[in-house]
């Protein structure tokens, strides 16, 4: 039942902004405008609060990170080579369709779980797989999405710009600032983390009301078939890499929990923000955040059976 409580009001926005945009109460083309404010205001204020407030010796479990972290990347590489082998696309397009199969919605849905189910202690690797998708993920998706605009709109443009316009990326440079907080202990004023954290809380609202408004009954139907084939990708055979990788590299039974919840939650929404600011995939990912979303109440709930057996020598030791 916690799962539900969690995910269904999630899906739940979502569903009213669809109703919104096809009742005509709101324009669909107002889902770019709450975009680009979740984009370049809302998303960058949660980095910067998520990443300052975390010591910096905590953002780093080599193990954890190679197990979630390596998951995450083996399923990027899967879809995007399957998509550069099989099917003519672009490169921002095999990027937006390896993101929607590897990037994971650990702040919202994972940590929350986790720490409902498994206490205090289920927080930190929530933590850092957070960490690792706003420090890794994100800036890949970015330079791979901002190549791909180079090669469409000028292949000769200088490398330079590219490298300015990654370095100057709202979500880049908020992953910097709260790094650099972080590794020199730098507390943010109270006033600036109440500010910070304002912004960050029109993400959610934003983000997924957007999701919903930008969505059509025929484009969900057109990207059915693709939706339905990275949603296995994202809520089955991810965990279940993480989880071969969690054991092979011998992860206590709680950060093994961890890592493979941290992976079985659905597409985070913000895939969907970078999809639509680089207008790339739009009703794709909309699909594919819709899909994991509802599906993962009933994934969710069968992963975290299943890790039952795991769970009981939590409490042994």
């Amino acid at each position: 039942m916690r799962i539900a409580d969690l995910v269904l009001p999630v899906f739940a926005v979502i569903l009213s902004g669809w109703i919104a945009g096809y009742s005509g109460y709101l324009s669909r083309a107002l889902a770019d405008a709450l975009i680009h404010f979740a984009y370049n205001i809302a998303m960058p204020a949660l980095l910067i609060v998520t990443i300052a407030q975390e010591p910096s010796r905590s953002l780093i479990d080599w193990r954890f990170l190679v197990a979630f972290g390596g998951g995450s990347l083996l399923c990027f590489i899967l879809v995007f080579g399957i998509m550069s082998i099989r099917i003519s696309r672009s490169l921002a397009s095999r990027t937006m369709y390896g993101m929607a199969a590897s990037m994971t919605n650990t702040g919202f849905v994972a940590l929350p779980v986790l720490q409902a189910i498994y206490g205090p202690r289920a927080v930190l690797p929530a933590a850092i797989a957070t960490a690792f998708v706003a420090v890794v993920m994100f800036p890949a998706a970015v330079i791979l999405l901002e190549l791909g605009q180079q090669d469409a709109h000028d292949p000769r443009k200088n490398p330079m710009s590219m490298v300015k316009h990654v370095v100057l990326n709202p979500m880049v440079l908020s992953i910097l600032i709260g790094m650099l907080c972080s590794v020199f202990d730098l507390r943010l004023p109270g006033p600036i983390t109440g500010y910070l954290g304002i912004l960050a809380g029109a993400l959610t609202p934003c983000a997924l009301f957007a999701i919903g408004l930008g969505l059509s009954i025929d484009g969900l139907r057109a990207n059915i078939g693709p939706a339905s084939v990275i949603a296995v990708i994202k809520l089955l055979i991810m965990p279940l890499i993480v989880y071969g990788l969690s054991v092979w590299l011998g992860l206590d039974p709680l950060y093994t929990i961890a890592a493979v919840i941290c992976a079985a939650v659905p597409t985070a929404k913000t895939v969907y923000i970078l999809a639509g600011e680089y207008h790339c995939e739009e009703m794709m990912i909309a699909s594919t955040v819709s899909m994991t979303t509802l599906v993962s109440v009933v994934s969710l709930a069968a992963w975290i059976y299943g890790l039952s057996g795991l769970a009981t020598r939590i409490v042994v030791r």
